[in-house]
């Protein structure tokens, strides 16, 4: 088993972004075993009071006011600094905002790119170099090598825990000042090293719901910060019949099969949201794939490229990437055509092009 090295043999400044959770405490631990001189960071980001169970925890999220106190208890445990920055105000402008902008649009984002785009690596790298630290380190599951002179994003060898789809956005002045001490480790060995350091956090369950949203319930969060009734509307079959009304297109997601309401003779699906006429179009199963789409403001970790590229693209965090020509357009954004159709393209997600294990880009579908 091996893990990342910094490539020196004098001991560096590293700031680690703690979330209270196993990965970024192996993390802390592994620099610190090296002779780091480690100092965590934990972002507060949102205001959990309201998200308690009877028992006065909170629910089981990312960044919630425990995994603040299970960041700090590690720290304390490995002797190192700790801060917590408030980064509340930003949180909302940049990612809630956006969040709620995209929903009321017809499209379904995806929060985590653009926390880890501006909160970790606008805001949090600065802060790091506030402290004259040489590297911000996180736990992700990804790797950065070097390529012709330059760094490059690769995936993570743990293939089911790989989180590059995350860190397109990266660019290549943040790659050289970036960390990733997991990523040539498993979910397992990493488990492992949390037993050998002895903390505290070793068998903590992973989260899994959006951090601002701990209970599941999207709708009921976008109505507590736009409103309810807005976006109310007709649901229409792909064939333009009226088929029935809904309140709000907010609620709704490509790919959707609960929660319509419908009498058909066929199972059908959300394929279409069309936020002028605040419509949901339906339809049946065969119509969630798709072979071509386009997708918006492209960024490239290599030369942008004049002309058609093959690669491989992955439209969501969990979808195998598949085959793909990308033709780069004028206005920043590219034509995707997959060599087989496919479910789930979904506008307002990522799409992020690999050759090989390596990210090269990626952007946001239209």
């Amino acid at each position: 088993m091996t893990y990342e090295i910094i490539r020196s043999t004098t001991p560096k400044r590293i700031v680690v972004a703690m979330s209270g959770g196993v990965d970024s405490s192996v993390c802390a631990a592994l620099l610190k075993e090296q002779g780091h001189e480690v100092i965590g960071i934990t972002m507060q980001v949102w205001d959990y009071s309201r998200f308690t169970n009877p028992d006065g925890k909170t629910f089981g999220s990312c960044c919630s006011l425990d995994d603040v106190y299970d960041a700090r208890r590690v720290a304390e445990s490995l002797q190192m600094p700790f801060y917590v920055v408030n980064f509340e105000r930003e949180f909302q402008r940049h990612v809630i905002d956006n969040f709620c902008d995209e929903y009321f649009a017809g499209r379904t984002p995806n929060p985590c790119v653009l926390c880890n785009q501006v909160l970790k690596f606008e805001l949090l790298m600065r802060k790091a170099q506030a402290l004259n630290a040489d590297y911000l380190a996180t736990g992700h599951y990804a790797q950065i090598r070097e390529v012709d002179g330059q760094p490059a994003l690769f995936q993570g060898r743990d293939q089911h825990k790989d989180q590059s789809y995350f860190l397109f956005t990266l660019t290549p002045q943040q790659m050289r000042q970036t960390l990733f001490p997991l990523g040539a480790m498993t979910k397992g060995e990493v488990r492992a090293q949390a037993q050998r350091f002895g903390l505290q956090v070793a068998e903590k369950a992973e989260s899994q719901d959006i951090c601002f949203v701990p209970d599941g319930d999207y709708a009921g969060f976008l109505e507590t910060q736009r409103g309810s009734g807005q976006k109310n509307g007709e649901i229409i079959h792909h064939n333009g019949q009226m088929l029935g009304q809904h309140q709000g297109i907010y609620r709704y997601t490509i790919g959707q099969r609960k929660g319509l309401g419908l009498s058909w003779p066929e199972p059908l699906y959300v394929v279409g949201i069309d936020a002028t006429q605040n419509r949901v179009i339906v339809g049946e199963k065969p119509l969630l794939s798709r072979r071509d789409f386009q997708v918006r403001r492209c960024l490239w970790n290599i030369e942008p490229p004049q002309s058609p590229l093959h690669v491989d693209c992955r439209i969501r965090y969990r979808h195998q990437p598949i085959a793909a020509r990308v033709c780069p357009r004028a206005d920043g954004g590219a034509e995707i055509a997959f060599t087989s159709p496919q479910k789930g393209v979904t506008p307002g997600q990522a799409a992020v092009f690999y050759l090989a294990d390596r990210v090269i880009g990626g952007g946001w579908i239209a």
